[in-house]
C-alpha cells in the first residue's frame, strides 16, 4: 500500500471527484459512513460522543458522522470553533445538514472563544477531534491550538478523523500542539507521520477505513513510501513443495551466542527452526551446545573452541545463508573472526546486535558485507552506524543512503518498523505493539528472517515479510499473555500460526 504525501492525497480526491465521477459532498459522505460504521462497531451507545469540528473538510466529515450517529440513537454533542461563514462550501452544507435535535455549541462570540470547562465532560466520554486534516506546514494557531491543549487535558478517550490535529503528513512541525489520539481512523491509507517515532506516538492505533478512492491514481502516483499490510504479505508468500525434503528447502547458520549469552542463540535457532527452513546450524562455544542440544534439538551445533566466536564454521559453502550477532560480544579474536567471515562468505548474511556494533567500530568492514544483506538494528545500533540525528527526516535519509551506499536491507526496529531498500524505497510495518520491547525479541526476528532467506525467499521478501510475521506473532502473544506479561521466547510459539494465516 502507497504512502503519499499532503499534496497527492487531496489529489487523490480530486482525481476520484472528477473521474468517477462523484460531488465532493457525496464523496465526504462515503468517508463519513465508513468512520460512524465503525464507531457503531466499537463504541457502545451509553458513551456519550463530543465532536470538536474545525472549518475545512476535515469538520466537514465530523459533522456528517455526527449527524449519522445521532440518528442511530447515539447522544451526541457537537462544538463548532469559527462563523459559519469561515467554514469550507462542503462543512457548512453538513452544519446545515444537522437534525433539530442536535444544535451546535459556538465556542466563538463576537471574535472571543468562550470558555469550556473540564468538568463538562465526563470519563466515558469519546471525543471525535474534526479539527484539522491533512495539509498542514506550520504551528498550529489559536483557537485551535487552545483548543487542541484542552482536548489533551481531558481524561476521555480520543479519536481522531484521519490525522491527530496538528500532526502533519510528513516532515516535522516544532512547537506545536497535536491531539493525543487513542485511535485514529485514517482514510484510505496511512500517513507518513503516524508511523514515524517523533509523532506517530499521538495518533494512538492506526485504523485504516478504504473509501474506494480511485485505484488509477495510486497505481500512476509516484512515492518512496509504502505500508506493508496482509494483502501485500499474501502476494510474496512461497508455496511449500509437495515432495520438498530438507536438503532443498535450504540450510541457515546462525553464528550466535557466547558464555553467559547462550540465550540469543536459544532465541535465534528456535526462530528459524519456525521459518520452513530444512536445515538450521548453531555455531557457539562447545561449552554453551548442551543448551541448544537440549531445547532446540532439530537445530544442529557446530562448536568454537573459545569461549565466544573465534573461528569460522568448516565448510561455509554448504549454508545457503548466514545471520551473526546476537549475544556475540565484541572480543578481539570476535572482531577478526568477523573480518574473515565477511571476506570469505559471499552470499546474503543477516546481521545483527554486536557484529553491528564491530562494524560500526571498523567502518572499512562495510564494503565487506555481502551485496542484499538485511542488517537489523535498534535505534542504540543505528546511531553507532549512521550518527544522531535532529529529527525523523533526517534519520530516514541517513538510513537510505547507507542502504544504497552498501546495497543492503537495512530493518530498523521498533514500533512500526522501517525497512529501507537499496533503491530508495522505506517500507513500514503494520504489525506487532508495546510488549515486544523486551529483551530478546530482535534475537527472533534475526533468526526468522535467516531462515526465510535459507528457506529461497529474496532478501527484501525476507526482510519484509519476517518483519511482518514476527510482529504478527507478538500480537498473537500479546493476545494469550498481554503486553505485560508476554516475553520474547512467547513470540517464537506463535510464528507458525501468525504464517499459516497468510499461507
Amino acid at each position: 500500500m502507497k504512502i503519499l504525501t499532503g499534496a497527492q492525497i487531496k489529489e487523490a480526491d480530486r482525481f476520484t471527484i472528477e473521474n468517477e465521477p462523484i460531488e465532493s459532498i457525496l464523496l465526504m459522505e462515503r468517508a463519513a459512513e465508513v468512520i460512524a460504521q465503525w464507531i457503531c462497531n466499537n463504541i457502545s451507545q451509553d458513551r456519550p460522543l463530543s465532536f470538536f469540528i474545525g472549518k475545512g473538510n476535515n469538520g466537514g466529515d465530523g459533522l456528517a458522522v455526527a449527524r449519522m450517529l445521532y440518528n442511530a440513537g447515539y447522544n451526541c454533542r457537537v462544538y463548532t470553533i469559527f462563523d459559519k461563514k469561515q467554514l469550507s462550501n462542503d462543512c457548512r452544507y453538513n452544519l446545515d445538514r444537522l437534525p433539530r435535535g442536535l444544535k451546535p455549541v459556538s465556542l466563538r462570540s463576537g471574535g472571543d472563544m468562550l470558555s469550556i470547562q473540564k468538568d463538562d465532560f465526563s470519563e466515558g466520554e469519546v471525543i471525535i477531534d474534526a479539527l484539522l486534516g491533512v495539509g498542514i506546514h506550520g504551528p498550529v494557531s489559536e483557537p485551535l491550538n487552545g483548543i487542541i491543549e484542552f482536548i489533551n487535558s481531558l481524561s476521555c478517550e480520543v479519536i481522531s478523523i484521519d490525522m491527530p490535529s496538528g500532526m502533519p503528513t510528513e516532515g516535522n512541525v516544532p512547537e506545536t500542539s497535536i491531539i493525543n489520539a487513542s485511535t485514529t481512523l485514517t482514510i484510505e491509507y496511512p500517513k507518513l507521520s503516524m508511523l514515524l517515532p517523533e509523532n506517530g506516538e499521538k495518533a494512538g492505533k492506526i485504523v485504516v477505513l478504504p473509501i474506494d478512492l480511485d485505484k488509477r491514481y495510486f497505481d500512476v502516483t509516484s512515492t518512496p513510501y509504502y505500508y506493508v499490510d496482509r494483502d501485500y504479505i499474501a502476494q510474496i508468500v512461497l508455496p511449500r513443495p509437495k515432495f520438498a525434503h530438507k536438503g532443498v528447502t535450504g540450510h541457515a547458520l546462525l553464528v550466535c551466542g557466547s558464555e553467559g549469552m547462550t540465550g540469543a542463540a536459544v532465541l535465534a535457532s528456535g526462530a528459524a527452526l519456525r521459518s520452513g527452513c530444512g536445515l538450521v546450524t548453531i555455531h557457539l562455544p562447545y561449552s554453551e551446545r548442551a543448551v541448544i542440544h537440549t531445547v532446540n534439538p532439530s537445530a544442529l551445533v557446530s562448536c568454537d573452541s573459545s569461549a565466544f566466536f573465534s573461528q569460522l564454521p568448516e565448510n561455509l559453502e554448504k549454508y545457503n545463508v548466514i545471520g551473526i550477532g546476537c549475544g556475540l560480544g565484541k572480543h578481539d579474536l570476535t572482531i577478526k573472526a568477523l573480518s574473515e567471515l565477511l571476506a570469505k562468505f559471499d552470499l546474503p548474511m543477516v546481521i545483527d546486535a554486536d557484529a553491528l556494533n564491530i562494524i560500526a567500530e571498523h567502518p572499512e568492514y562495510k564494503k565487506f558485507i555481502p551485496q542484499y544483506s538485511v542488517l537489523t538494528p535498534h535505534i542504540g545500533e543505528l546511531k553507532r552506524l549512521v550518527g544522531t540525528w535532529d529529527d525523523d527526516t533526517e534519520r530516514n535519509l541517513k538510513v537510505r543512503k547507507l542502504a544504497a551506499e552498501i546495497s543492503c536491507y537495512i530493518v530498523v526496529k521498533g514500533a512500526h518498523t522501517m525497512i529501507a531498500t537499496p533503491d530508495g524505497r522505506m517500507l513500514f510495518n503494520s504489525t506487532g505493539n508495546s510488549g515486544m520491547a523486551k529483551g530478546g525479541s530482535g534475537d527472533v526476528l534475526t533468526g526468522y528472517i535467516t531462515g526465510l532467506l535459507a528457506r529461497g525467499y529474496s532478501s527484501e521478501s525476507a526482510a519484509v515479510l519476517g518483519v511482518y510475521i514476527h510482529g504478527r506473532a507478538g500480537d498473537k502473544a500479546a493476545e494469550y499473555f498481554g503486553v505485560e506479561g508476554m516475553n520474547s521466547s512467547d513470540i517464537i510459539d506463535f510464528l507458525g500460526e501468525a504464517m499459516s494465516e497468510i499461507s
